[in-house]
């Protein structure tokens, strides 16, 4: 399913935009009078995806080598609504989510540093990859939602 970053990228910018239709939606529907709880769900799911895709952005601003700035606009169209997907066309369309990952080592002298061995490693193995993504994520999470909702209760 995720055979190159591009790919990874598409289907997290994607679900993140519909992560924001739930939660506008529960917003909606709250307000019209239907049960608060709906607002609480589609906030935590909506919540998850968010940091899936702010990891999933990093991880591929290394693996590709971005500049800080596409690194930044990446994570943080995340927080304005359905910006992940014209982000995602302008990584794509600039050549910034080409080609496939990056598994083996080459002659480039990026290619030997810490993090991109480190990176090489995950990606032979990634399952673990994945599950190191998804304990951080899921730590965040959770640290979130001790902490509560923003503007309190």
């Amino acid at each position: 399913m995720f055979t190159t970053p591009a790919r990874l990228f598409r289907v997290l910018a994607i679900a993140e935009a519909i992560t924001w239709t739930l939660l506008i939606s529960a917003l909606i529907a709250r307000a019209v009078g239907q049960p608060a709880v709906l607002v609480t769900i589609a906030g935590g799911i909506h919540g998850f995806v968010f940091l899936a895709y702010g990891a999933t952005a990093v991880l591929l601003a290394f693996h590709q080598r971005w500049h800080v700035g596409a690194a930044v606009l990446a994570v943080v169209s995340a927080v304005i609504p359905y910006a992940t997907i014209p982000v995602e066309i302008w990584l794509h369309r600039s050549g910034r989510l080409d080609g496939a990952w990056r598994l083996d080592e080459t002659d480039d002298p990026r290619d030997r540093t810490w993090y991109d061995r480190t990176m090489r490693w995950f990606l032979h193995r990634p399952w673990v990859l994945g599950l190191l993504i998804l304990v951080a994520v899921a730590a965040i999470f959770s640290i979130l939602l001790l902490v509560g909702p923003p503007g309190g209760r």
